[in-house]
């Protein structure tokens, strides 16, 4: 007698209830983190900016424990001290001369508040007198001092999140030197305790990078900026410099502010049409220039990300964590582009944060880049 073959049993499938359960979920979790990181933006903006900085010691602790003197070398415990300090000394002078930029601005803008009503609305002469009188009727009825009042209260601001930042810092340089071992236990397995670590290090290393080039061409820009506002004579010239140094490390939107900053100050200052085209369109090209020619070419393919992935990424931060979150932008979205190419499932996110849908591989991590920030090898 044939007995039919025992039948295997199919996974079930699941219900259209069970997805729609799954997409509540997921709704739910993603408003409760959404909420969280707006309650305590304060806390997570210093905690993100006091990593990336702890991340930049990596290299200059490395540096400074290749100096000697004499026959002897500098100890690491020694290095770790000295870049700790320098963080410190760097952002509290830089934190002072931003406030004081930032005072200067606030100062002079009171005193240009009487005439740049009449020198903004001059700029739509050519739409007609009622449009150009409508237009300094609406600036005239902006209340100036309320929004430069509120503006003071939030540079004020700044002091706190430096001192925070610092102690930030402090804290994970007291647990640097036992980051590995608790890599390991947490993991419980060393061979993934170790790609872990290549994955971080290649997070570092991309991060570093970003932040280096970007520091020379904002400086750069900066710079050159300044020689332009001081050749015209502006009386912001250093205010302008530094707060376009400043802006550059938002991407996209950061030259499109500094470029319009310089114009309408001149145009203030000036009054002039034709000369403030001339800055304006002087202003332009330096920042062509620089952020679409000699920014490229020094990135290379250090990050491959996505044009459109950064303005997504810039207005979802934005939107979150304010200008705070411009700045970081980019900084979080190379950590998700590489964290994503190392997560089979999360890899198709990794393909569209990519400039040529071609994220990070394995490979990479198995050669590491040999270099660090100052074109010394790595020990």
């Amino acid at each position: 007698m044939l007995h039919d073959p025992p039948k295997t049993a199919k996974p079930d499938r699941p219900s259209d209830a069970q997805r729609l359960q799954t997409g509540a979920l997921l709704i739910i979790a993603f408003a409760v983190v959404l909420f969280l990181l707006v309650q305590a933006r304060f806390v997570l903006i210093s905690l993100a900016t006091a990593i990336i900085l702890f991340s930049l010691t990596s290299d200059v602790i490395n540096f400074i424990a290749r100096i000697r003197i004499g026959p002897f070398r500098i100890p690491s415990t020694a290095a770790s001290i000295a870049a700790m300090a320098l963080i410190a000394a760097a952002l509290l002078a830089l934190t002072s001369i931003l406030l004081a930029q930032i005072n200067t601005v606030l100062v002079t803008t009171l005193s240009y508040a009487e005439r740049a009503p009449s020198a903004v609305a001059s700029l739509f002469a050519f739409l007609g007198e009622d449009s150009e009188l409508a237009i300094l009727n609406a600036l005239r009825s902006v209340n100036v001092s309320s929004y430069l009042r509120g503006a003071a209260g939030q540079a004020s601001g700044i002091t706190q999140a430096t001192v925070l930042v610092i102690l930030f810092v402090g804290f994970l340089f007291a647990e640097r030197i036992w980051f590995e071992t608790k890599l390991q236990s947490f993991i419980g397995d060393k061979a993934q305790a170790e790609r872990i670590s290549k994955i971080i290090q290649s997070i570092i290393h991309r991060v570093n990078y970003y932040l280096l080039v970007k520091t020379v061409i904002s400086a750069f820009t900066g710079a050159l900026t300044f020689v332009l506002a001081q050749a015209f004579q502006l009386e912001l010239a250093v205010s302008i410099g530094i707060l376009t140094f400043v802006l550059n490390f938002i991407p996209n939107i950061g030259s499109i502010v500094a470029t319009a900053l310089i114009a309408l100050v001149a145009h203030v200052e000036v009054g002039d049409a034709t000369t403030t085209l001339i800055i304006f369109t002087i202003a332009g090209i330096i920042q062509f220039v620089n952020g679409s020619i000699i920014d490229p070419m020094l990135m290379g393919r250090a990050l491959r990300l996505s044009s459109f992935g950064i303005i997504l990424f810039l207005a979802f931060w934005g939107a979150v964590w304010g200008i705070p979150g411009m700045f970081l932008s980019v900084p979080i979205m190379v950590m998700m582009l590489v964290v994503c190419s190392h997560v089979p499932h999360l890899r198709p996110f990794a393909v569209l944060l990519s400039r040529e849908g071609l994220p990070e591989t394995e490979k990479m991590l198995d050669h590491p880049v040999e270099r660090d920030l100052f074109g010394l090898d790595r020990d």
